[in-house]
Order: structure tokens, then C-alpha cells, then sequence
């Protein structure tokens, strides 16, 4: 697996950044709108939540603001997750082109996909630092291990996604499947609610959800300047590992029959 990634980074770098730029051509403000959007959509959580619902947080957090922050963070873990697995049935039925390519290596189509949709969430991460910043007047010095918190969620993700990219080229119907499942974890997951509002017995279940963790410990480094649970996090990408690893051979296996099917 990892053997591949390497061998075919360049490919992979020329094809990510064609994947994002090409998200904005034609537009006349470009890759700019990358960094409005999510701006833009952290302005309206503000107004929402602490003008129109007055929401707190509940956990001593109460400031005006900080809901939509604490909120915005949940958001930027479960988007990233979503936007990669929503568009894995799909990946390999919209590229035939490649799968007929003996050459072409069909195994980094998920790893553009899992690439462009990181260069999102980071561009929403020094969004959130900066309002962070200005509301708060400083961003914790422990958002730095971000990048090491979100790791494991890209590897699990990774390895779903080739799962799913092989799948979808079987079973059509896995991809309506797919979005019905990432917009009940939308709501299964801590984006909206603290998890401590939970009795405890559901917390035991809450916690089998993969983005529950990652989206408390990202909200741990860049919201509440505290350090991450290194034990979780060692823990979860171990499994993740394995995961990435199933999910890699398991395309592997099966793209032999890409061409036939398709």
C-alpha cells in the first residue's frame, strides 16, 4: 500500500491539485471561494446559534460566540469524512477512462479524492483559528497536533473509500446507501451536542461511532487548548491501519473485473 502511494506521488500531486483548482475554474474569484465558504458558513452558525437560539454549549463554555466554534470543528471532521466516502461508489464508474488504462494505476483515484478533500478541512481549520484568534485573542499553542489527531481518521477513511470504490462498481446501489449513512452520523455523532449530555450508558455506544473520537480530541486541540489522548490515538490507528490496509487489498482483488462489469 504504501509502496504505491510512494511510487505514484507525483501523479497523485498533478491529479489533486487538478481535482481542486478544477472544483473553482471559470469562477472569477477561484481558489479564493475556498477559503469564503467556510468563512462564510462559520458567520452563519454565529448567528444562528448564539443570536437566534441563544445555544450554549453546556460544559462551562458559554461565551457569545463559542458555540459556533465548538460546533465548526465537529463540522470540518464530519465533512471531510463524508465528502470522500459520499464519493467513493462513484469514483471508479466516472473515471472508465482510467480503468481501461492498463497503465494507469486505478488504486490512487480514492487517494486524490481523500487529498482534495483534506485541502478543504485545512483551509477550514486556519479559518476557525483565525476567528478563534480575533474573538479569542490567541490560538492554542496545542493546535499544532492537529495534523497528528486527524491522521488516523485519514487512514480509516482511506480504506473505507477503496472498499466502497470497489463495491460501487457491483453494486450500484451502494452509493444511496452510503449518503444515508453519513447523514445519520451527521446526527450520531457529537457535532451538535456535547457527548457529556448523554446518559453514560449511550456514550458507551457513542464512542463506536469513527468520528466521535477524532472530532473530541480535534475540538481538545483547537478549541480548548488542551493535549491529545495519545493511548486513543495509538490505538485508533492501529485500527485504522488494518482497516486501510483490508480496504487496499480488497480493491486489489477486484479490479481485475472493472473492465468487464463496466
Amino acid at each position: 500500500m504504501y509502496h504505491v502511494l510512494w511510487v505514484n506521488r507525483q501523479l497523485i500531486t498533478r491529479m489533486s491539485n487538478r481535482e481542486i483548482v478544477g472544483r473553482y475554474r471559470g469562477s472569477i474569484m477561484g481558489l479564493m471561494w475556498s477559503f469564503l465558504t467556510p468563512l462564510f458558513m462559520l458567520a452563519i452558525y454565529t448567528f444562528v446559534f448564539s443570536v437566534v437560539f441563544r445555544a450554549r454549549w453546556g460544559t462551562g463554555e458559554d461565551s457569545k460566540t463559542q458555540f459556533a466554534i465548538i460546533l465548526f470543528a465537529g463540522l470540518i471532521i464530519h465533512t471531510l469524512f463524508s465528502d470522500v466516502i459520499n464519493r467513493a461508489p462513484k469514483l471508479v464508474l466516472e473515471n472508465v477512462n482510467y480503468v481501461k488504462k492498463v497503465v494507469f494505476p486505478v488504486e490512487i483515484l480514492p487517494v486524490v479524492q481523500l487529498v482534495t478533500a483534506a485541502f478543504h478541512a485545512l483551509v477550514s481549520v486556519f479559518v476557525l483559528l483565525a476567528v478563534s484568534l480575533v474573538l479569542n485573542g490567541a490560538i492554542p499553542t496545542t493546535a499544532i497536533w492537529f495534523p497528528l489527531v486527524v491522521m488516523p481518521l485519514l487512514l480509516l477513511t482511506l480504506g473505507l473509500s477503496w472498499a466502497l470504490a470497489s463495491l460501487g462498481v457491483y453494486m450500484r446501489d451502494i452509493g444511496q446507501t452510503i449518503g444515508l449513512v453519513t447523514s445519520a452520523m451527521l446526527f450520531l455523532s457529537p457535532v451538535f451536542f456535547p457527548i457529556q449530555s448523554l446518559p453514560p450508558s449511550m456514550q458507551s455506544w457513542m464512542h463506536l461511532n469513527p468520528l466521535t473520537f477524532i472530532i473530541e480530541q480535534s475540538r481538545a486541540v483547537l478549541v480548548r487548548g488542551h493535549h491529545p489522548n495519545w493511548g486513543g490515538l495509538l490505538l485508533y490507528a492501529l485500527v485504522a491501519t488494518v482497516v486501510a490496509w483490508l480496504g487496499f487489498a480488497w480493491f486489489q482483488k477486484t479490479r481485475k473485473g472493472f473492465a468487464d462489469v463496466l
